[in-house]
This record gives structure tokens, C-alpha cells and sequence, in this order.
């Protein structure tokens, strides 16, 4: 696993794919972290440099293309209902697979797991995603598992949404340690005290899970099984 004395005399690079209908916090939560590290580059990177829509409706600029992105040494792929769309985008999709490849950390959030599923960089490993599509990520033989961070060797991956900042600060200590990480949280005062206990599937009646479960694989399971029908 790579950890800081492998750190090389360059400035780090985060390679962090933007994309149409992406959850703009599974992004903007762990660059905020990632940004606060001394001498990282964060590149968001997508086909043009055209303003792309977030779920939220906020615009999002990426900073380069894939033709022109620097070396990649952490990949970030985030999550939201584009991420499947990259499940169908050849170009996107060779980009991650050979980005991934030369990575010296592999990291996703949310539903970002499931393009590094579709390009072969979760083969044989321990991950995870949103809970509510453990189920999808599962048909790709991965070993998927509950939590809000996963790590297997250099991939780490994160549940929905909120976890990537969980994700950012778990990668900074393996870069920086703990000390570094606890000091960031402190700047960022992540200190979650939210007003409902209900940010798990097991504060809720199985059948509010069920239901949600259930739909989510009638909008994304047809888009899955024809990903894994190319692989």
C-alpha cells in the first residue's frame, strides 16, 4: 500500500472526474479536504471544459480534458445518476481503467464505485457505495460491504454522499497521518450533530428500505446488467 515516504518530489495530483448529473457534494465535500493538503493539485477533468449541470442544478467547471490531464496520482471518481451514464461513455471509461492503472490511490464516492467496477479496478476487492445500491455493485463479484469507508490496499471507496469527507480525511492520514487529518477536521469544524437519527437504513421500517432499495434497481439495474453484458 502506498503510504507518504512514497511520496513523489512532485506535487500530488487528484484527478477528479466531473460529469453531467453528478452529486456535486460527492465531490466538492472531499476536495475541500484534499485542497487543505500542502502542495496537492486537484484537476477536474472531462471530456471539454464546458460548465456541466450537478443534480442541484449548481454548474460545475471542469479544469482540463482527458487529452490533456496531468499524471494521475489519486483518481477520484464521484457518484450521482451520471455516474451511470459514464457506464455507457467508451471514452470516459478507457480514461478511468488507464488512470486507475498508473494511480498510486484508487478512491470513488458514492456511486462512483460503479464505473471503477465497469473498467476492472474493483476486481477482487473489498468496496462499498450508497447503501441503497449495494445490491447493484454486488452483481459485479466484489466483495461490497456496509460502512462508510472502505479500504482494500490502495482503493479506498466511500458510502453516500456525506462519507466522502470521512474518505478525504481517512486518505490524508494515509498520506500525512492522523495528526494532519485531525487538524484539517478541526479547520473544516466537521463535528456532525444532525437533528434527526436518521441517516441509516436501520433507523427506518424495512419496508421505507424496501421500497427505496426497490426503485432504485428498476432505474439503475437495467443500466448495470447492459454495462456487464460489455464487460
Amino acid at each position: 500500500m502506498p503510504t507518504s515516504s512514497d511520496r513523489p518530489n512532485r506535487p500530488l495530483t487528484v484527478t477528479a472526474l466531473v460529469f453531467p448529473r453528478i452529486t456535486q457534494l460527492d465531490l466538492t465535500g472531499p476536495a475541500e479536504v484534499l485542497a487543505r493538503v500542502p502542495g496537492i493539485r486537484i484537476e477536474y477533468v472531462w471530456h471539454d471544459t464546458t460548465p456541466v449541470p450537478t443534480s442541484s442544478g449548481l454548474p460545475m467547471q471542469p479544469t482540463t480534458t482527458f487529452a490533456e490531464a496531468s499524471p494521475t496520482d489519486i483518481l477520484l471518481v464521484p457518484g450521482g445518476d451520471g455516474a451511470f451514464d459514464l457506464l455507457d461513455d467508451p471514452v470516459a471509461l478507457a480514461f478511468i481503467a488507464a488512470r486507475g492503472r498508473q494511480a498510486r490511490w484508487v478512491t470513488s464516492v458514492c456511486t462512483g464505485a460503479f464505473p471503477l467496477a465497469q473498467a476492472g479496478l474493483l476486481d477482487g476487492r473489498a468496496a462499498t457505495t450508497h447503501w441503497a445500491s449495494r445490491g447493484l455493485l454486488a452483481r459485479y463479484g466484489l466483495d461490497v460491504r456496509d460502512g462508510r469507508v472502505v479500504e482494500d490496499g490502495n482503493r479506498i471507496t466511500a458510502g453516500g454522499v456525506t462519507s466522502g469527507i470521512d474518505f478525504a480525511l481517512t486518505l490524508v492520514a494515509r498520506l500525512l497521518g492522523d495528526e494532519r487529518a485531525r487538524r484539517i477536521q478541526l479547520q473544516l469544524e466537521y463535528d456532525p450533530h444532525p437533528p434527526y437519527d436518521a441517516g441509516t437504513p436501520s433507523a427506518h421500517p424495512a419496508e421505507v428500505i424496501e421500497e427505496i432499495v426497490a426503485a432504485n434497481e428498476r432505474a439503475r439495474g437495467p443500466l448495470v446488467e447492459r454495462a456487464l453484458a460489455r464487460r
